[in-house]
């Protein structure tokens, strides 16, 4: 592994784009620091020095900027309006017959449903800068801060409210340049990099934490629950099941096609962490629902406050279980096409050994496609579930480090980083990260 990355920075060009990466990171991780005009930054930090400060309905959004987003900074919304917008893309393509015409004009089509992803993020932007503005401005932003002694604006004016919302929002059309550099002329995907820094930025101090509040014997329980959840989520995330493709031999006047054998990779967790994003943005809702409306006299606040808000109450564990399952069949429903797989394969004369072309090769993909994704769907919800069972039984206040979603993240992205390194080392004769 070692000597991987010793040849990697011994090639010029792949040197290049790895230094190329750091340098943006560190911008990024800069922009993240930098408070928005018009920001009290020693109110903020006073009030975020409560660890109830640290959770609440905005517990992924803070995690996706890398805790930005409670520090008011001028890239507080981090990539969650552009990874909004592309879901949303994504989900337009198979319902508008415009969109999923672009998508089969190959790249022509893409670039321009890439411009349609950028100009919804910036309009997510702003509806997010403004609520996030808005409630920094109530004082309903950060739970249990008194905002009449720790006022986290300096002035209360429309013009202070603007210029926050065009700084925010101009922050997100930033850092989808800077994702768009990486990809351009650095080494992996740069959105998914980018949400990489960020997750990884909050684990030092949610270790600390961890063994300042709860002591060191504490602390080792933590680390190995998260070294056997990393463990876990690797293995899942490279295991695949691979459906044996032939394709039969034509000739094309005086040449030979065909007779070739692959194979169709269909992952165990074939949705990645769209259906943890989804079911966590809508039970987002009814705690929002009660930040807004703090008449604790009514029935249906009081039902929210207790079963959908703490997190931890087995109504709350259990709706989350079930929306990550059904939204994992939902999604894998929408972006693998039985139909049209087995259409490709017949056009091109590929089948698989045992099952005849057409209707009972697709029949047959669907049978698998759902064989496989309940696994999957099981495995994502328990994932997800194991920071909130972990909070219960360690009796914690603040956010377990190994969280689901973190977890998902950084080795989904490490694992897609290091074989596209690892690629363009063997291009160059090198032995690569994995062996």
């Amino acid at each position: 592994m070692l000597s991987a990355f010793v040849n990697a920075f011994r090639t010029p060009d792949l040197r290049r784009k790895l230094l190329f990466v750091l340098m943006i990171v560190v911008i990024f991780r800069l922009g993240s620091q930098i408070p928005a005009p018009g920001v009290n930054v020693s109110n903020v930090q006073a009030c975020l020095s409560d660890a109830q400060n640290q959770e609440g309905v905005y517990t992924l959004i803070n995690l996706f900027s890398g805790g930005a987003l409670l520090q008011l900074t001028i890239f507080a919304l981090g990539i969650m309006p552009y990874i909004t917008a592309s879901i949303i893309l994504q989900l337009l393509v198979v319902v508008i017959p415009r969109l999923e015409a672009l998508k089969k004009e190959g790249q022509s089509g893409q670039a321009k449903i890439t411009q349609y992803t950028r100009y919804l993020t910036l309009g997510l932007a702003v509806l997010q800068a403004t609520g996030i503005v808005a409630l920094a401005r109530t004082g309903n932003l950060l739970q249990n801060c008194n905002t009449d002694e720790f006022p986290l604006l300096h002035d209360n004016s429309m013009s202070t409210f603007l210029v926050m919302v065009v700084t925010m929002t101009a922050g997100t059309a930033v850092i989808m340049w800077l994702g768009e550099l990486i990809t351009e002329r650095g080494v992996g995907n740069g959105m998914s990099i980018l949400i990489f820094c960020q997750v990884v930025a909050t684990f030092p101090s949610a270790l600390w934490q961890v063994a300042k509040t709860r002591g060191w014997w504490t602390f080792a329980v933590v680390m190995a629950i998260g070294l056997v959840i990393v463990a876990a989520v690797t293995f899942i995330e490279q295991s695949q099941r691979r459906i044996p493709v032939q394709y039969a031999r034509r000739m094309v006047g005086r040449k030979m096609f065909g007779g070739s054998s692959t194979y169709i990779p269909l992952k165990v967790n074939q949705a990645g962490i769209i259906p943890v994003i989804f079911a966590s943005s809508l039970l987002y809702l009814p705690a929002m629902a009660t930040q807004f409306n703090q008449n604790a006299d009514s029935a249906w606040v009081r039902f929210l406050g207790d079963y959908f808000v703490s997190g931890d109450h087995p109504v709350y564990m259990a709706t989350y279980f079930g929306l990550i399952v059904f939204f994992t069949y939902f999604y894998v429903s929408i972006t693998f096409n039985p139909e049209e797989v087995a259409d490709n394969m017949k056009k091109y004369g590929g089948f698989i050994p045992g099952i005849r072309a057409g209707k009972p090769t697709q029949d047959y993909l669907s049978y698998v496609l759902s064989r496989i994704t309940f696994p999957g769907s099981m495995y994502l919800g328990l994932v997800a579930l194991a920071p909130l069972i972990a909070l219960v039984l360690i009796d914690a206040n603040q956010n377990f480090p190994f969280g689901g979603t973190s977890i998902l993240i950084m080795v989904g992205v490490a694992l897609d980083t290091v074989k596209q390194i690892e690629s363009q080392l063997q291009q160059r004769n090198y032995e690569g990260f994995l062996r």
